[in-house]
């Protein structure tokens, strides 16, 4: 269990430049002036003391924690806080403990739960009835849409606020307080940074204001004076922001999808490295690149699933990186073919039949007849064998259960 300490001295310099330049007001908060700007609900429910349960949604660096430290100082209620990485329901029950007796008391209690969606379902459910009964005010944080990561009951009892990724603006001007300020920052020493060395920081830090000033940090612990070659040394490949189990995975990946079926394949091309440059699996791409063979391109092109196989199998042969070209070529023939998802809506109203009519018996003129009994009650009469036939005559016979007569799965078109 953590408790949160206001104090306003000067911190020790051994304390990561990150930590050391957190916001301490709303009016050093960067970058999200649509959350808490003036005369937005967050603003004036922080500034009257009044924060509902809450849950901050946003991506890493974007000032989620920042935000409920800012509230522990501006709060009157105890603040009290716990990583749901590292606790469970044990810490959790020490917390109820604590805020039962502060309420007794007649004080509130603030609960900060960090990466909340870490907490499984009995665990999330073990805090829902103190946050409905008010013993504590909730907030969360997450990286994850709360949306498929918290329960609906208690999702249900806060409100989602969202904070966006930080502009380069705004992490420009992160990193050059730091620079400038002699109390927290790295102003009062002597070090310098040049405009090609912010610039580096503010493009690989991809909007996250920790991995801005984490580099900074370094750098000075390099030299005084910041070239973008000391950078460029520090940081020897992007900071990619993709979570291979997380929400930024499936936007990619969709991204990869409709870049495809939009025929952009140098959309397609990007996304694509952006998952191989940030270690995906490949046959996770490949198997991904095999189904949009047959769902997207399908018959409008008959080589598109054996490339796509082929790529497959280049992944399983030989891996990476030497496997990248053979899924780049795929994803650009995938881009550049005709696409066709006939197969794909055809095989989905078959599904749907077969849920509908899970039964239907096979006609008896389709029957086959091994033994003497199934031919002497009709298996197989009156079938056409279709080589002995006019392609007219044999397109007679029907070949669907009777309540599907007539039924066209297949609608060609092509894009």
């Amino acid at each position: 269990m953590t408790v949160s300490i206001r104090t306003g001295k000067k911190q020790d310099r051994n304390v990561p430049l990150p930590d050391r330049m957190r916001p301490r007001t709303l009016e050093e908060f960067l970058g999200q002036s649509s959350l808490v700007g003036e005369g937005t609900f967050l603003r004036k429910a922080i500034e009257g003391d009044s924060v509902p349960s809450i849950i901050l949604w946003g991506p890493p660096g974007s000032g989620k924690t920042t935000l409920a430290t800012i509230i522990a100082r501006e709060t009157q209620a105890e603040f009290l806080s716990l990583s749901a990485v590292t606790s469970g329901i044990k810490e959790l029950r020490e917390i109820i403990a604590t805020a039962e007796k502060s309420r007794a008391d007649g004080k509130r209690t603030i609960l900060f739960l960090d990466e909340i969606h870490r907490w499984n379902k009995s665990q999330q459910d073990a805090l829902l009835p103190h946050v409905e009964h008010g013993t504590v005010t909730l907030i969360g944080a997450t990286t994850e849409n709360p949306s498929f990561e918290v329960n609906a009951a208690l999702l249900s009892r806060a409100r989602v606020f969202i904070l966006e990724k930080l502009t380069d603006e705004a992490v420009g001007e992160i990193v050059r307080k730091a620079l400038s300020d002699p109390d927290r920052g790295l102003g009062g020493r002597g070090i310098e940074a040049t405009d090609e060395a912010v610039a580096l920081i503010i493009r690989f830090a991809g909007g996250d204001a920790r991995i801005a000033l984490g580099t900074l940090d370094a750098a000075a612990s390099e030299s005084d004076h910041i070239a973008g070659e000391t950078v460029k040394e520090i940081l020897q490949r992007p900071n990619l922001l993709y979570d291979k189990t997380g929400e930024e995975h499936y936007n990619i990946i969709s991204a990869l999808h409709k870049s495809l079926r939009g025929g952009d394949a140098d959309a397609a091309l990007y996304w694509l490295g952006r998952m191989l440059e940030a270690g995906e699996d490949p046959l996770f791409v490949a198997r991904r690149l095999v189904r949009f063979a047959s769902e997207d391109v399908g018959l409008a092109n008959s080589f598109a699933l054996p490339q796509a196989i082929a790529a497959y199998q280049a992944c399983q042969y030989i891996g990476m990186p030497e496997c990248e070209l053979a899924l780049a070529q795929a994803v650009v023939y995938l881009a550049k073919s005709k696409k066709s998802n006939a197969l794909y809506v055809g095989y989905g109203n078959v599904k749907d039949d077969i849920r509908e009519l899970p039964n239907d018996p096979v006609p008896i003129h389709l029957r086959n007849a091994p033994t003497k009994l199934m031919k002497d009650v009709g298996y197989g009469k009156g079938y056409k064998y279709t080589p002995d036939f006019k392609d007219s005559e044999s397109a007679e016979q029907d070949y669907l259960p009777k309540r599907l007569k007539g039924k066209k799965y297949l609608r060609f078109t092509e894009s």
